[in-house]
């Protein structure tokens, strides 16, 4: 890949110094701008006090574990994009990032190509540019409104707290206007990566934006289950 992303940065959170060296130099051998710092404190400092276009997040760190960071920045207003590294594999640990506001979830061991084409999708994702297009539409129907330009939720008129991967799935099933999206064109559009991700990625996603937008999540009004296929909207 080109060195296409040297107006992006990243802040790397690894305790492991030989692990954080050689993905930095990775990082910025793509064009990144990387911040590395290796405990939970340090984390929280840079992140509280500065803009990042993604934060990659260790779980397992001194001081603060990596749960404690991403719900301590999602409670503080913190919107940047977080992919979770770690050696935890356990669905529930995913379950677990996903409900606190993580974006994506990386397996340790991993394949440092399948990190960068995972990295390179949230940061074109929700930067606005699927292969150089952008389409901005906003949607109201009953209590809430979407504006794809800000990348805003309301409802009842008050800001909907969505993570940068909930909003843009939320936008993929608007923009079918009511056809079912199988999980399979969903992890594609979204994630942009063919395969690697289980499918239960997405069906935590949706659970999400139920919790989130739903009057009942269990009863869903908008937010529909196709069995077996995927999922659509009624609007």
């Amino acid at each position: 890949m080109e060195a296409k992303y040297q107006d992006y940065s990243i802040l790397l959170v690894e305790d492991n110094e030989d692990l954080a060296f050689g993905l930095k130099n990775n990082f910025e051998i793509e064009g990144y701008s990387v911040t590395t710092v290796h405990s939970g404190e340090q984390a929280l400092e840079k992140s509280l006090k500065n803009s990042y276009s993604l934060i990659v997040l260790d779980l397992m760190i001194p001081d603060r574990d990596g749960y404690n960071v991403l719900s301590t920045i999602r409670r503080n207003g913190v919107t940047s994009p977080v992919l979770v590294l770690s050696a935890k594999g356990e669905e529930l640990d995913k379950i677990q990032c996903f409900r606190l506001g993580a974006d994506d979830y990386v397996t340790k061991p991993f394949s440092t190509m399948e990190l960068l084409f995972r990295i390179e999708a949230i940061i074109r994702r929700t930067n606005g540019n699927e292969n150089g297009q952008t389409h901005i539409k906003e949607w109201v129907f009953d209590d809430i409104q979407v504006d794809q330009a800000s990348r805003q939720v309301y409802k009842n008129g008050s800001t909907v707290s969505l993570t940068p991967m909930e909003f843009d799935l939320l936008v993929a099933l608007l923009k079918r206007e009511g056809a079912v999206a199988r999980r399979e064109e969903l992890l594609q559009e979204v994630w942009g990566i063919n395969g690697g991700i289980q499918s239960r990625t997405v069906d935590t996603h949706i659970a999400e934006l139920r919790n989130k937008l739903e009057e009942q999540p269990s009863r869903p009004k908008h937010i529909k289950t196709a069995p077996k296929v995927g999922y659509r909207i009624e609007t």
